[in-house]
């Protein structure tokens, strides 16, 4: 090969940047994306949005949004493990992430992939520069983890493994046609010909010969790489799918001696494609050699061949179909070189080519049918003809064979006509047969050549290449064969690879219970092959073949009676063909198609022919057909087309193709077993052949097909992630940062601290030697975590830096503006000096100072530069001796980091011994104490069991009399007895005789054969004697096929029964599903229901809160309403008469303006008037400039006032807005709660379904115990000699049933006591709901205290210290009561243990009575059925720790939910809180908006009296103008207008300053209620923070809750135990659980129907409040709307001081213009008779203007009127919020006091419950050792049979102790009662309970003592039943052995004769069950506390089985 491009490692190696990716992860960890189901892609990714029940809103990567159901969605595992190179560390195993990850690395040309032991290789339909001696030489030596996936990779390890080990090593390549399973033999191949090869030391020798990057290979290795050639040629096609596609399964076995060279191979081939030399598709080809020779061959070679043109050949369906980059000629010669290479002669050269042609000849023979029959005939017999030369045989005798063959037909040999059907197909099987002769010798010759002796092998290693599973539309034969090699491949990847996972978990010492995982594939396989008892399916196909008319249909109908009942079996219904059957595989269900099945097994060929082919002229002809006589002959199928008698003269000539399968499939997998396996699935990306596309539903199949799932699934259930300690802690370090102190620490230590601190179930990981395992999803939960911490961290680092930076940019402003500050003061300076002359000199005379100091400078400079060049120079050569010196000491700081590494790793180890013997020395010394407590107790024991063991004798003596009267009966049967055995006798010899003919029979039959084989040769002459052999033969057949009749007659019988037995269990155990569910759905009910009530409570009380609220709010509403449209009217009012004041602004302005052009034209006459003219003018400039001036002042002062108003309203919006996030928020949270409830509910379910797998797992179980059945009916027979033991067993049965009776009486009293602590803790968590409730009669007194406050306050001062003293006892006595609740969970806790221990109890009684049945009775059996309780017990223990899993999951979730409901809460006080300010706002705006209304009322009476003033002022003008001859006068009183004006002024400007002073006034009153505000907030997050606490209390509370939970969990579960025990034993009370079941379906039915009701009610709650809302929402708007009103007075206002600077402006230029007419009037005297009618009409101006100006001041006046209101109503306001100051002040500082009382009181509580956890563990550890004494002493004394009473009734002294214990904590409670009123009524309340429990208790022991009398009855009833067995038992003894099956014995119900334990146990269980029918109550007790007897239980009296069966299996199973 080539050199490898430069850039091959792009496609071994894996970029990891992405890995890294910060945006990758934490758009993971943003988004909650999932994989959800794609009908194009398989699967897509999407982003969680919200949860709905069991559904989820997702939204998909385009945008879309769709709703899933919840189990469809998958986990995405994060960015970290995307194109993983071992997809088993993946931490979310499933379907959708394999796919992910194999699509990812394909793409990136990554084609292998490793799947735990599984290499998956994805067909690349491109060449990769992956296979080239460098990589060879890369992949040498190198282990897995080192180096990139590779099928290299495989075998170099596969070869090392072999070398080290010396074991044998196998790769297994399988995969769909297409999918690269023959280029990776090749590969594997090639790699183990350059690695092992013999030739590479010469290779070595002579590097210069052989050029670089070319492989050189031995003899041996070129002809095996030359045997692929040949074998593709002869054995591979072109498909659809594949150009090149072997259609055979090889393994080829390549041997290697000690060194490792290669000295030989050998290779097998398996289910060739033999139909295809016949018939082919379209597009497809046949096999090779029929074109490479058609197209290669030349001249001579084609003459002798006798071969045509493609399209002569009627076997080539579709001529010369040519393949791509192939020519078919030069392939021909490859293959001719490469049989030369082999060692093929050219004889055997040129006969394989005639076979070859004579396949191709045999298609064009053609036959036609004769007109007046059905005979075949041969018109044109030419191609006959060269089929006869090719071969060498005669034309005639091959057509006399084909037309009409000698058939032999009893003693006569007949010819029969063939038609033309037989004889097509005659021909078409001829040529198969021959083909596959032809490639069988090819393989014989290759593996000759191949097969070196010269040097011994060591060992081997094999390839195996062989089709994948197969599930096509239409599947055959062939397809069964290829589905049974899978499933017998995947059974051994499931175990191989299990056997080294769980090496793995031994070498690392995680403790683990070793699973065969093979298991789960044995039944289909035993479906497949099973030889009898049923047989399988290729048993009865073989079977078929034997039978006369058997047919296809036949066959079906046979696998559908014997099947029926199979798990992996059924008939497809959608299927109306009689031919169809459907297997359950592990890749799925396939439905097979039966048609052909006989002839495809027996494969039948036309012997004549085969006779003639076997005596050829030619050698090479005669060696392919040496065993002829071994196939299947016409005489066969004749005898199966006719209806003869079943004659089988050859039946021992030939074998099946099932059998051959069969048997080479068994001898592959002994050699794949004896080898360590190598697995390689091979996966085709897509049906084009197009590189870079993946067709992802082909690959989920594929994937499924190959088992590559079926491995993930095994990988799940152990620890399929895992991580070296060092990793762990690096990466998850920082969510457990504080837990590692700082300093050295050993990794595995490090990582226990981490996992305690981030509380991981122990059922999730595993931490080893060298690494830590995790089960699937853990890691992805670790690294969510990881994500949320780095947020956090990384979120604080930017809010510092982000402070830093603010903070400098601040500091740099604040340079920027002391520096603006300076350069404007020196810009000041400048601006005053530069144009004074002496400064203009200092800066001329300045420069010249300097030019005498340069030189000096200059010399200066240059000395300075000097010395800082020596200074470098010096400092250089100091760097240098530095730096030398700093290498120096790092190396010695190296050396001293590794030795001082090296002595802390000794310190630590040393440390650890020493840890390690002090806690051994502590041990010790423990152990020591319990051993002498133990001792004194012992001695307490052995007193109270002599005292019992009297008691026994007592009741032993009344039992010896009781078994005398039944020996009396038994003597009477035993004469009975004696007459049925000696029949039994007579019957056994009868069969022993039989077998004996049959083992006989059966010799002779195996004898003949051998003889048949071997007489083969000289036929003729041994015919005689083989007649009279098969006379014989018949005979003894008939027989036989008598005895199988018999037989499969009672087997038929015996299946009916189980079918019986099946479907009454099974009705059974639905019924008790159902029951079981029924009773959890009613408990989940009932618990909703307290839930819903409680809530349904705190809902209405805030309904009546928000109704007064709401009414309340109402009223004030229409308050405001009234309010607002009185301000509207007189708004209306006001507005109308300041429309008329304009109007007549506007008539004075026309007059003045008229006046001015009038008085204009009179002042041009004179230049004295125009001077005077322009003065005025400017003069009235001036004016108009300071009354715009003080106009804009007003202006600016009115926007600062708007402005301030404009930022209250946004606050209050702000503050509105908020209210409706937070309505928001509870939406979202309520939203969130719902989600978390239908979690739950998902949870329950799947607990229900892992339930449902539990009972199938039973019924798998059950199907074994069945088997195991039949085994000992079978041995039961032989076995009739052991009644006379079984009524000693009967004795001795009773004796032990009483002993169960008085431990289960005792079991009943635990439970009991259980039952009453469990009541203790109902009645803790009442005490909490109480406290709870108190805690909010507190807040409401704390409220009444915060109102009484103010009076209180002196006294209060005086009492702190009395009161503190008082708070003190308070909190000491909640601490003691916290610490109550504490001990109670703690004593739920030692219940459990309590519990477990009496587990641990009865699993010793258990084997104490087996020793005891030992000591009695001698029988194994007894012993191997408690072995197998104990096994199933195990089983139970394993599915109970998965339910405690998803018990932790539960509780995880229940933390979530408890968080969401405390969120949901404290959201909930926020808005509450809001609501009250919305109020309180509301109010103010109220109070405003009335002061605004009597502002307006005043203002109108002002404008009124201004209208009045302005009326008056009129008037005076019209007098004026009446006076208008007396102008002195009027000037006068124009002058004393001018002063009243002027005084008016004055009084304005007075009047402006106060109200600047007011509005100072406001502003301060302003900023003063925003620290108001701040207070109050800061208040706000206090109560806030308050009742956070109140919601962590409520969520301990609901932590109990859980807690109880999961113990009502554990004792569902129990119960669910106890019933599959007893589930064949409730067959007789099944009418009493249906009413039952119908009285429980009727209260869930009313549950449903009060839940209904109650979620009506909370419908209509939601409604109201929603309504209480909506009233809300509209005070507010009404609020907005009277803020919005103010804002319009606000808005008047200031167009009323506008207006009134207006008038001012108007008054002060009319007097100036009466000013200018006063002084033309005096200086114009002379003219005064001309200008009199001008004066006048000034005058008539100037009252106007007068009039005006008397409105404007009128209107100045009303105007501050209403501006001294305003100031008033801002007094008021003021004082108002003085006052709520000091209010709220005073609260603050109460709400204060009680928040540190609170403090102290939570001190002491807590310190009061530490004392009492202090003491609970003290009693807890006390117990614990007790509880340990208890099981050691058991276990010393587990042979004496009264130790279990004794230990139950230590149980119940401890548990004595225990309720003592509490009596005295309960005693130093009472002693704290008379220091406060609340502890007073909390203990009394305390007490209460108690006493109810104590009468509970009483209740409890008197239905004990009625349980006792029932059993008393039910001892009576055992001596009933004991009766009835000895009648049965004669009864049986008269029937015979067969009766055994059919009797219906109550003996099998009350446990059967021998059945030990488990018969006592069920005897007692029976007659618990007949006396208590009418008592479902009671019952119930009884399963409860009657673990172990059920346990032992006997199967129902309807079961078949006899009596004995009992001590082979466990009814639990």
């Amino acid at each position: 090969m080539a050199d490898p491009a430069p850039d091959d490692s792009k496609f071994l190696f894996l970029d990891n940047d992405f890995r890294n990716s910060g945006v990758a992860q934490a758009d993971w960890s943003a988004k909650k994306m999932v994989w959800v189901p794609s009908e194009k892609d398989g699967f897509e990714t999407a982003s969680i949005k919200e949860e709905k029940g069991d559904e989820v809103l997702v939204q998909l990567s385009n945008g879309q949004k769709v709703t899933v159901n919840k189990d469809d969605i998958q986990k995405m595992n994060p960015p970290k493990f995307s194109k993983v190179e071992d997809m088993a560390a993946l931490t979310f195993l499933n379907e959708a992430s394999v796919l992910q990850n194999l699509r990812e690395r394909y793409f990136s040309s990554l084609i292998y992939t490793y799947s735990g032991l599984f290499c998956v290789v994805v067909n690349p339909y491109k060449m990769l520069p992956i296979y080239s001696e460098k990589i060879i030489e890369m992949y040498k030596g190198k282990k897995r983890h080192e180096v990139p996936p590779h099928i290299y990779s495989i075998t170099d390890n596969a070869y090392r493994n072999m070398m080290q080990d010396r074991e044998d090593q196998s790769i297994l390549c399988t995969g769909e046609s297409g999918a690269g399973k023959t280029e990776n033999t090749k590969k594997v191949i090639q790699y183990l010909a350059v690695v092992a090869s013999s030739h590479k030391s010469k290779k070595d020798a002579n590097p210069p010969q052989q050029q670089a990057g070319s492989l050189a290979y031995g003899e041996l290795e070129k002809q095996l790489l030359q045997a692929n050639p040949i074998l593709e040629a002869f054995g591979n096609a072109k498909t659809i799918k594949n150009d090149n596609s072997s259609r055979f399964g090889k393994f080829i076995k390549l041997n290697f001696d000690v060194t490792g060279y290669l000295v030989g191979a050998n290779i097998d081939t398996y289910l060739l494609e033999k139909s295809r030399c016949i018939r082919q598709g379209n597009t497809e080809r046949a096999f090779h050699i029929f074109y490479y020779m058609v197209a290669g061959a030349k001249d001579k070679l084609k003459e002798e061949l006798l071969l045509e043109d493609f399209s002569s050949y009627r076997f080539l369906v579709a001529g010369h179909v040519e393949i791509s980059g192939q020519e078919d000629d030069e392939m021909f010669i490859e293959t001719l070189e490469a049989m030369e290479i082999m060692g093929f002669t050219e004889e055997e050269r040129i006969g394989m080519m005639k076979v070859v042609s004579t396949v191709l000849q045999l298609g064009n023979v053609k036959f036609e049918k004769e007109r007046n029959s059905e005979q075949a005939t041969m018109p044109d017999n030419t191609a006959a003809q060269k089929v006869c030369h090719l071969q060498g045989i005669n034309v005639t005798d091959f057509t006399r064979a084909i037309l009409t063959p000698r058939i032999k037909v009893g003693r006569e040999v007949v010819q029969k006509a063939q038609t033309k059907q037989q004889a097509d197909f005659a021909v078409e099987a001829l040529a198969k047969a021959m083909y596959e002769r032809l490639f069988r010798w090819i393989l014989a010759r290759v593996n000759k050549t191949l097969d070196k002796s010269k040097r011994q092998s060591s060992s081997f290693l094999g390839i195996l290449d062989i089709a994948g599973f197969e599930i096509f539309e239409d599947n055959s034969f062939e397809q069964l064969c290829i589905n049974y090699t899978n499933e017998r491949l995947q059974q051994l990847f499931n175990h191989t690879m299990f056997v080294l996972e769980q090496e793995e978990y031994k070498r690392e010492g995680i403790e683990w219970n070793f699973i065969d995982f093979g298991l789960d594939l044995q039944p289909c396989i035993e479906l497949i092959e099973r030889p009898n008892n049923p047989p399988g399916i290729l048993a009865l196909l073989d079977e078929e073949c034997w039978f006369p008319k058997a047919t296809d249909v036949s066959f079906v109908d046979k696998l559908m009676n014997t099947h029926t009942g199979h798990v992996k079996f059924s008939k497809p219904k959608q299927h109306k063909d009689k031919l169809m059957f459907t297997v359950m595989h592990y890749a799925g269900k396939v439905d097979y198609n039966a048609a052909s099945w006989l002839t495809k097994n027996m494969d039948p060929l036309n012997d004549n022919v085969t006779t003639l082919l076997n005596n050829s002229s030619s050698n090479f002809i005669q060696d392919l057909w040496k065993d002829a006589d071994r196939v299947v002959g016409l005489e066969t199928m004749t005898k199966m087309s006719e209806s003869s008698a079943p004659t089988k003269s050859k039946k021992g000539m030939f074998r099946t193709v099932g059998q051959l399968y069969k048997e080479s499939l068994g001898k592959l997998m002994t050699t794949l077993h004896n080898t360590q396996p190598n697995f390689v699935r091979c996966i085709i990306p897509n049906h084009e052949k197009r590189a870079g596309k993946m067709d992802s539903i082909l690959v989920l199949e594929q994937l499924r097909c190959n088992g590559v799932l079926e491995g993930i699934r095994i990988c799940r259930q152990g620890f399929p992630n895992r991580i070296v300690f060092q990793e762990f802690r690096q990466r998850y370090e920082i969510l457990a940062a504080s837990a590692i102190p700082k300093g050295f620490m050993d990794g595995k230590q490090a990582c226990c601290l981490m996992v305690k601190h981030l509380d991981l179930d122990t059922n999730l990981y595993r931490i080893g030697q060298s690494k830590m395992f995790f089960r699937t999803g853990v890691l992805a939960q670790l690294e969510e975590e990881r994500d949320l911490k780095l947020t956090v961290v990384i979120i604080a680092f930017q809010a510092q830096a982000r402070g830093f930076l603010a903070r400098k940019a601040f500091n740099k402003r604040q340079q920027q503006l002391t520096a603006m500050k300076v350069i404007q003061r020196n810009c000041a300076c400048y601006l005053k000096l530069k144009n004074w002359q002496w400064w203009r000199l200092f800066t001329k005379v300045k420069p010249l100072l300097q030019v005498t100091r340069q030189e000096e400078e200059m010399g200066q400079k240059d000395e300075e530069l000097k010395a800082a060049q020596e200074v470098a120079l010096k400092s250089e050569a100091e760097l240098k001796d530095v730096t030398q010196k700093h290498t120096q000491l790092m190396e010695e700081r190296v050396q001293l980091e590794t030795k001082l590494h090296a002595e802390t790793e000794l310190y630590a180890e040393a440390e650890e011994m020493r840890v390690r013997l002090e806690a051994k020395k502590q041990e010790l010394e423990e152990v020591l104490h319990e051993m002498e407590s133990r001792l004194e107790e012992e001695e307490d024991r052995t007193n109270s069991l002599q005292h019992e063991r009297k008691e026994m004798e007592m009741q032993l003596q009344l039992m010896e009399a009781h078994i005398a009267e039944e020996e009396d009966a038994r003597q009477k049967l035993q004469l009975e007895k004696v007459s049925v055995e000696g029949k039994v006798k007579k019957l056994e010899e009868d069969v022993l005789v039989m077998e004996d003919q049959n083992n006989k029979l059966q010799k002779e039959r195996k004898l003949m054969e051998e003889r048949m084989a071997d007489t083969n040769s000289n036929l003729a002459e041994e015919e005689e004697k083989s007649k009279n052999l098969t006379k014989l033969k018949t005979k003894h057949e008939s027989m036989i096929s008598d005895l199988e009749v018999r037989m499969k007659k009672e087997e038929k019988g015996r299946q009916d029964m189980e079918k019986a037995k099946r479907k009454v269990e099974a009705e059974l155990a639905d019924l008790q599903e159902q029951h079981a569910d029924l009773q959890a759905q009613l408990a989940e009910l009932r618990a909703q229901l307290a839930a819903k009530e409680e809530e349904l409570q705190a809902t209405l009380a805030r309904l009546e809160e928000e109704c007064n609220h709401r009414g309340a709010a109402l009223k004030r509403i229409r308050e405001l309403e009234v309010l607002i449209s009185e301000l509207q009217e007189d708004l209306e009012a006001e507005r109308a008469a300041r429309g008329k004041v304009e109007a007549a602004r506007r008539d004075l302005g026309e007059e003045l303006n008229a006046l001015r052009t009038e008085l204009e034209d009179s002042l041009d006459t004179t230049a004295a008037q125009q001077e005077l003219r322009a003065k005025r003018e400017q003069e009235v400039a001036m004016l108009k400039k300071a009354i715009e001036d003080e106009g804009r002042g007003h202006e600016n002062q009115v926007q600062d006032l708007r402005q301030k108003h404009s930022q209250a309203v946004e606050e209050l919006n702000e503050q509105l807005e908020q209210a409706k996030r937070v309505r928001a928020g509870l939406e979202k949270a309520k939203q969130v709660l719902e989600k978390e409830s239908s979690d739950l509910s998902a949870d329950l379910r799947s607990l229900a379904g892992a339930k449902q797998d539990v009972e199938h797992k039973k019924k798998k179980v059950e199907g074994q115990l069945n088997d195991l059945h039949s085994r000992f009916n079978e041995s039961e027979r032989q076995k009739t000699e052991l009644g006379e033991r079984v009524s000693k067993m009967t004795m001795e049965l009773d004796s032990v049933t009483g002993i169960l009776n008085d431990a289960e009486g005792k079991n009943i009293k635990l439970s009991k006591d259980v039952s009453s602590l469990s009541s203790q803790l109902q009645d803790a968590q009442e005490l909490l709901s109480e406290e709870t409730r108190q805690k909010l009669n507190l807040s409401g007194r704390l409220r009444q205290m915060e109102e009484d406050r103010n009076s209180l306050m002196e006294q209060l001062e005086e009492e702190t210290e009395t009161k503190r003293a008082v708070e003190r006892q308070v909190s000491s006595l909640n601490m003691q009561l916290s610490d109550y609740k504490k001990k109670l969970d703690e004593t739920s806790g030692t219940v459990e243990l309590l519990e477990e221990g009496k587990k641990r109890l009865q699993r010793e009684l258990e084997a104490a009575n087996g020793e005891y049945e030992e000591k009695a009775s001698a029988y194994d059996k007894l012993e191997k059925s408690r072995s197998r309780m104990q096994q199933e017990l195990e089983d139970v223990l394993m599915d109970l720790d998965s339910q405690r899993q998803l018990v932790s999951n539960l509780e995880k979730k229940q933390k979530k939910f408890d968080q969401m409901l405390a969120e949901e809460r404290a959201i909930s006080c926020k808005f509450a809180e809001e609501r009250d300010r919305a109020e309180a706002e509301a109010r103010e705006k109220e109070t405003r908006a009335l002061a605004l209304a009597r502002a307006l009322e005043e203002n109108q009476d002002a404008l009124d009296e201004t209208e009045k003033m302005v009326k008056a002022l009129r008037g005076e003008m019209e007098d004026l103008i009446s006076s208008k001859d007396d102008v002195g006068r009027s000037v006068h009183d124009l002058d004393k207008a001018k002063r009243g004006l002027e005084a008016m002024v004055d009084e304005m400007r007075t009047q402006m300053d106060e109200l600047e002073d007011e509005l100072q006034v406001a502003e301060d009153a302003k900023l003063r209620l925003e620290v108001n505000t701040q207070a109050l907030r800061a208040q706000h997050e206090r109560e806030l923070h308050g009742r956070d606490e109140l919601g962590e209390e409520k969520r301990k509370q609901l932590l109990k809750q859980v807690r109880e939970l999961e113990a009502e969990l554990e004792e569902e579960r129990k119960q669910r135990g106890q019933a599959s025990g007893s589930k064949k034993k409730l067959e007789g009370e099944l009418k009493d659980m249906e009413d039952q079941l119908e009285a429980t379906s009727r209260g869930r039915d009313e549950a449903v129907k009060q839940l209904r009701k109650i979620q009506g009610q909370m419908k209509d709650l939601q409604r109201d409040l929603e309504d209480s809302r909506a009233a809300q929402k509209e005070v507010l708007s009404s609020a907005r709307e009277s803020e919005r009103r103010t804002k319009a007075v606000e808005a008047d206002i200031v167009q009323l001081h506008e207006m009134l600077a207006a008038a001012e402006r108007a008054r002060k230029q009319a007097e100036t213009e009466r000013d200018e007419l006063s002084e033309e009037l005096a200086s114009n005297s002379s003219g005064k008779s001309l200008l009199s009618d001008e004066k006048r009409r000034l005058d008539t101006k100037i009252s106007q203007l007068e009039e005006e100006l008397e409105e404007e001041q009128a209107n100045v006046e009303s105007l501050n009127e209403r501006l001294r209101k305003s100031q008033q109503l801002v007094d008021q306001l003021g004082a108002e919020l003085a006052a709520e100051r000091s209010t709220s002040q005073s609260r603050e500082g109460s709400r204060q006091q009680l928040e540190r009382q609170n403090r102290e009181l939570k001190a002491k509580l807590q310190e009061v419950e530490g004392q009492g956890r202090s003491k609970l563990k003290a009693s807890i550890t006390a117990l614990e050792a007790k509880l340990r004494e208890v099981e050691e002493q058991l276990e010393i004394e587990s042979r004496e049979r009264q130790s279990n009473a004794k230990n139950l009734r230590q149980k119940e002294k401890k548990l004595k102790d225990l309720s003592v214990q509490m009596e005295d904590e309960r005693k130093q409670a009472q002693q704290f009662k008379d220091q406060a009123e609340k502890g007073n009524v909390r203990v009394k309340q305390l007490k209460h309970q108690l006493e109810e429990a104590e009468e509970e208790a009483q209740r409890v022991a008197a239905a004990r003592r009625k349980l006792q009398r029932e059993l008393d009855e039910a001892t009576e009833a055992n001596d009933t039943l004991s009766r009835d067995m000895s009648s049965l038992r004669s009864k049986l003894r008269r029937g015979g052995g067969e009766a055994v099956f059919s009797s219906p014995s109550p003996r099998s119900s009350s446990g059967g004769g021998v059945g030990g334990v488990g018969g006592g146990g069920g005897g007692g269980g029976s007659m618990r069950s007949l006396s208590l029918g009418g008592s479902i109550s009671r019952r119930s007790t009884i399963k409860e506390n009657s673990v172990e007897l059920q346990e032992e239980e006997e199967p129902p009296s309807r079961s078949p089985s006899p009596p004995l069966d009992s001590r082979a299996y466990s009814p639990d199973e």
